[in-house]
């Protein structure tokens, strides 16, 4: 009976990986015959250095660092480049894990020879033969180039000039990178190693890795090859490293003969699985896992023997019955002429967790953009239903001439200025405007000036980064980036803050605008319509509007005339909404009386239509029948304007809301409230009063 002692020590000497031991100061305490064998020494020779005569790149400061991080951590896993004793550099992965054995603290270093299955191998070798593996060989000095056959025949080129620096480029998608990454390598000896898509069609990856040969500071070489990888890159299985040497290690290990019978084991074995030493010694690979059959291994260890190295993907069973997903390294060794099958057991369930969440992410945004696309999809319909050209009433020839001028300025991208007292019906003409412009199939975005705050506007019209003020713990997309291809509407131009105008007025010229906190500059392409009741050249006298930002506006200037001035569409729009709400409200109203229309043809309406909408909605609640006849909701005065156009904006607009208060009997929100029938949000409604003035006293006295 072989001792345990004794086969850990084969394992050692046996594993295809390189085993090295090193104290804290870099010393070889003990290297396996693969390690010695693979950098050319004798075991009496590599006993006498130390890791700096392998590792040309390490230096007393980096050894005393990575000493500490493997201390620290246990284990540290990294790639690096060995030297052998020829003078020969090859790739290598590394798995360091740290030890302390009867006081004597080591590293123990697993080593894969990486060269072989990676794409260094010849690179790495004499560079004279790096032409044999489809490479190149460019003299600084002279210009000359050498090529292989094979480097020519993965791009179909006869000559080498077709690979020289200035040709090669074109060959792929990227030309540009192509030309840095030779230009780099020239210039400064930044060596390269990247994959490059070629421009043919279909196309292919071309693996590109050069090397600068120095004399002195100065590049006087190139050496470097190139690589068909389109096939090769889905075949090649990467190496998976052991995570620890033998009974130390995190990884299960498991050796097992032909039988199945555990010649070895790793104690992580017994840890993982739950199982007792005991139980172990005398299991079979059939006793540990039952999807494991007879015939199944037989083929298993058929196909190892054959090809040196399997990599697989495995459910491993606890004790328990529990199962964990695991990637089996599973490899071939030769003992006492006898074979075996020594596997390398990694969990991944963590992987495999990172995964998931990682496809649940993809399936949220996938789900969001859908979301997203619907919601777009609908608003767009919403707007197109809610709001269009058919929406607008007409018969008058006054006001035809405002269509026309819509008309005729509708195909262009030309900034429009619609103005005109409120009520007018100014968003109409701006959807009229949009609805058949070249952009009607992207968003018509509209806002209104006078209800946004003033220290919120900013952040509307123009979008935030998260943090760029008190409260904004989100990132948020401005109206203007959402009506990029579209247009963009904004009511009450006259209510924007004096010191915001400036970005509106870059917007215009330029097209582009800084988000708050935002450190890009983002272009738009955006028509702008703009409204107003307001007169905008009295503001500029009076400071409150800049002169230059006006004229921006003012292209094409829209004046949108009152109601009193188009009395001829007085019956038709009252007929319209008379319809429209008795539908609403379950009336049976199918028109209005003579005596009706000619009141409503007497008043003049200051409110404009927005008043007569509401004259209308309030007539059909409280009157019934098929005929809308005049009663208690009928204005009593002429409703001239005389008086009014003698009044300030705001006095105008105070006796008008303290007009509606007295009809509600001082309701501003809810069903028949102010709020409605002005068709102002409440707590703007509110906000207006306050700032008016306007007190419970004044609305009931008499």
């Amino acid at each position: 009976m072989i001792a345990e002692s004794e086969v850990k020590e084969w394992l050692v000497e046996t594993l295809p990986y390189e085993v090295i031991w090193l104290d804290e100061e870099g010393n070889i305490l003990y290297a396996n015959p693969k390690c010695y064998s693979r950098l050319g020494y004798k075991k009496q020779e590599i006993l006498k250095l130390s890791i700096f005569d392998i590792n040309t790149t390490a230096t007393k400061e980096s050894w005393q660092e990575h000493w500490n991080t493997v201390k620290s951590n246990h284990t540290h896993y990294f790639r690096a480049t060995h030297k052998n004793k020829g003078g020969k550099f090859y790739e290598v992965e590394v798995f360091a894990q740290f030890f302390s054995n009867n006081r004597k603290n080591i590293i123990c270093a697993i080593v894969n020879d990486i060269t072989d299955s990676s794409f260094y191998k010849n690179l790495l070798d004499k560079t004279e033969t790096i032409a044999n593996v489809g490479g190149w060989k460019l003299n600084i000095q002279d210009g000359n180039l050498i090529t292989t056959t094979e480097a020519l025949k993965i791009f179909d080129a006869q000559e080498s000039e077709a690979l020289a620096p200035a040709n090669i480029i074109h060959r792929f998608k990227d030309s540009e990178k192509a030309k840095s990454l030779l230009l780099g390598v020239m210039r400064k000896a930044a060596a390269y190693d990247e994959v490059l898509e070629t421009n043919e069609s279909p196309s292919r990856f071309i693996r590109a890795v050069a090397r600068p040969v120095l004399k002195g500071d100065k590049v006087y070489k190139i050496l470097g090859i190139y690589q068909d990888i389109t096939e090769q890159q889905r075949k090649e299985n990467a190496l998976q490293l052991f995570k620890a040497v033998i009974d130390n290690a995190e990884d299960l290990i498991y050796v097992l003969n032909r039988k199945g019978e555990f010649f070895h084991y790793s104690e992580s074995v017994v840890k993982q699985l739950g199982y007792r030493k005991k139980e172990l010694d005398n299991a079979t690979i059939f006793d540990i896992d039952p999807s494991v059959n007879e015939d199944w291994w037989t083929s298993h260890f058929k196909e190892i023997v054959e090809k040196g190295s399997l990599r697989f993907e495995w459910l491993v069973v606890r004790k328990d019955g529990t199962k964990f997903p695991v990637d089996i390294t599973a490899n071939h060794l030769r003992f006492n002429n006898e074979d075996y099958n020594c596997a390398v057991i990694r969990n991944v369930t963590e992987r495999k967790k990172r995964d998931l969440k990682l496809y649940e992410a993809l399936e949220e945004i996938k789900s969001l953009k859908e979301r997203l696309e619907s919601e777009n999809e609908y608003l767009q319909e919403e707007i197109s239903q809610r709001i269009n050209a058919s929406n607008i009433v007409c018969k008058s020839d006054n006001y035809a001439k405002v269509l026309e001028q819509v008309n005729l300025v509708a195909p262009t991208d030309t900034t429009v200025l619609i103005t005109g007292e409120s009520g007018t019906g100014k968003e109409l003409l701006a959807s009229a405007i949009h609805t058949n412009s070249s952009r009607k199939d992207r968003p018509l975005i509209k806002v209104n000036c006078a209800t946004l705050p003033k220290e919120l506007i900013e952040s509307e019209l123009f979008g935030h980064k998260k943090g760029a003020f008190t409260g904004s713990v989100t990132d948020k997309v401005g109206k203007f980036t959402l009506a990029d291809g579209g247009t963009i509407f904004l009511d009450e131009i006259g209510e924007m803050p004096i010191d915001l105008q400036s970005k509106l007025l870059r917007v215009l010229q330029e097209g582009e605008f800084d988000e708050l906190g935002g450190t890009k500059t983002i272009k738009v392409d955006v028509r702008v319509i703009a409204a107003t009741n307001r007169k905008l050249e009295d503001m500029i006298k009076e400071g409150t509007f800049r002169e230059d930002l006006y004229y921006r506006l003012n292209v094409f200037p829209i004046y949108n005339i009152p109601l009193r001035d188009r009395k001829e569409d007085i019956p038709l729009l009252a007929k319209f909404f008379l319809e429209k709400y008795s539908a609403k409200a379950g009336k049976a109203f199918k028109r209005l009386s003579k005596k009706t229309v000619d009141a409503l043809m007497a008043y003049n309406f200051p409110g404009n239509i927005r008043e007569l909408e509401n004259l209308i909605e309030r007539a059909v609640i409280v009157e019934s029948g098929a005929t809308l006849n005049t009663g208690s909701w009928m204005p009593t005065d002429s409703g001239t304007t005389e008086d009014i156009e003698l009044l300030t904006f705001e006095e105008a607009q105070r006796r008008h809301i303290i007009t509606v208060l007295k009809h509600t009997k001082g309701k501003v929100s809810g069903k028949n409230g102010a709020a409605g029938i002005l068709d102002m949000n409440a707590k703007t409604l509110f906000a207006r009063i306050n700032k008016l003035g306007i007190k419970k006293e004044t609305i009931f006295k008499d």
